[in-house]
């Protein structure tokens, strides 16, 4: 049924959908209107069979969800930026335990400095947590991941995280299409733990394991997730047959048939990109862009395969792996090692920060050519503000917080601007 909604209660309505039988709220910006909604279905009755916990703490609300999914039961959360990071202890036994967890993380800038706006470094952080993440564009993808996002960790017995882009996606009001209860009956079956607490047939859950066996549970955890892989492709398959769109699945390509350049990048900021790319086209430029849906496991193969044709890629990626660049670069440039493709890194957006079409034609423009030399590129860095701090700080030994001293560079500009602070 097609309805208008903010992006974060079509998720809602969505898991809903799944029929979880534990939800654990807590509530962090921006996916508080999530649980909220999810709550607000449960008082009215229209998500049955549910018990709705309000827990004290992030950390509470994945344990929570740990203990009700190994005793049986279909269990969701949801979280972002910071409230990630308190539950990682927890985030790390749901994968270790083999418990499959769904939890949106409503992508937000992890401080210090304090900032609620988008970008990915809160779920790219845990890229090494054995959790499957998979990628939303669109707020039709978001509803639609979540669904298939039940079916994967059940089958598998992994947990997944589905990501969608804070603000720019969860407050978002869009046209979705929401399904009828019957449609994800028929998709997604009943919940049947691989694992479950069971007084007939008693073992430990979590049990310590030391240095004889230690290496062969990661290698297992490991092969574990790759075998994911084909999952994940075949589940988005299942899920056009069923209903009609695409959603998911490892990667998607647009206007990449002849194309001599490739954007990689994953999230909302694929939708500027693609509008950017058709005006560059117009321009008589070969481009074309490569969507990651699926970033853990990462799908090696298949990037492989989207970009061995191309002269270079550009990857765009809305996080920073501060001493060394862009995460999903090094991803990148394992899947390409031996390919003669030219590899440029960009960091866009960071903190919330616009990515706009001009910034991105200019930024692909001088790609192309071969003009970009730094690694990577920060898109729209203000050298003058960077400047301005590295000269303080090599003629000062006191020069104070460094998000102080930014705010009050910018504050002065403004008033030289005559502009109000």
């Amino acid at each position: 049924m097609l309805k208008q909604l903010e992006g974060s209660q079509g998720v809602a309505q969505a898991v809903a959908l799944c029929r979880p039988e534990v939800v654990c709220a807590y509530p962090i910006s921006p996916q508080t209107h999530i649980v909220e909604h999810l709550g607000l279905l449960c008082r009215k009755g229209i998500l049955k069979d549910c018990e709705y916990i309000n827990v004290e703490s992030e950390f509470a609300a994945m344990s929570v969800a740990l203990g009700a999914s190994v005793a049986g039961s279909r269990a969701y959360t949801a979280t972002a930026s910071q409230g990630l990071l308190y539950m990682v202890e927890a985030v790390y036994n749901a994968s270790g335990l083999g418990l499959p967890v769904v939890m949106t993380v409503a992508n937000r800038a992890i401080g210090a400095p304090i900032n609620i706006w988008n970008d990915h470094s809160d779920s790219m952080s845990q890229r090494d947590s054995g959790w499957i993440q998979l990628f939303a564009e669109t707020n039709q993808e978001a509803c639609d991941l979540h669904i298939e996002a039940f079916k994967i960790a059940e089958e598998m017995s992994i947990p997944v995280m589905v990501c969608m882009d804070g603000f720019v996606l969860t407050h978002a009001f869009e046209r979705m299409d929401i399904p009828e209860q019957e449609e994800v009956d028929a998709f997604l079956p009943p919940y049947r733990p691989r694992q479950v607490l069971d007084p007939d047939h008693p073992y430990s859950i979590g049990a310590m394991v030391g240095p004889e066996a230690f290496t062969e549970v990661r290698y297992l955890a490991h092969r574990r997730m790759l075998d994911a892989l084909p999952v994940i492709e075949r589940t988005a398959e299942e899920f056009k047959a069923a209903f009609g769109r695409e959603a998911g699945g490892l990667v998607s390509s647009y206007r990449m048939e002849d194309a001599e350049v490739c954007v990689f990048a994953m999230g909302s900021i694929l939708g500027t990109i693609k509008d950017t790319v058709d005006e560059l086209r117009e321009g008589g430029m070969k481009i074309g862009v490569v969507g990651l849906k699926c970033y853990r496991p990462f799908p090696e193969k298949a990037v492989r395969e989207a970009l061995a044709r191309v002269r270079s890629v550009v990857v765009v990626e809305r996080q920073v792996s501060s001493g060394m660049g862009g995460a999903l670069s090094l991803d990148v440039m394992k899947a390409l090692r031996g390919l003669p493709v030219e590899q440029v890194s960009v960091v866009a957006g960071l903190g919330g920060r616009p990515v706009t079409k001009a910034s991105l034609t200019d930024c692909f423009t001088r790609a192309a050519a071969g003009e970009i030399t730094d690694e990577p590129y920060f898109l729209d860095l203000d050298r003058e503000l960077v400047d301005a701090q590295l000269e303080r700080e090599r003629n000062a030994h006191h020069v104070g917080p460094l998000p102080e001293a930014l705010n009050r560079d910018i504050a002065a500009r403004k008033l030289a601007r005559g502009e109000e602070i």
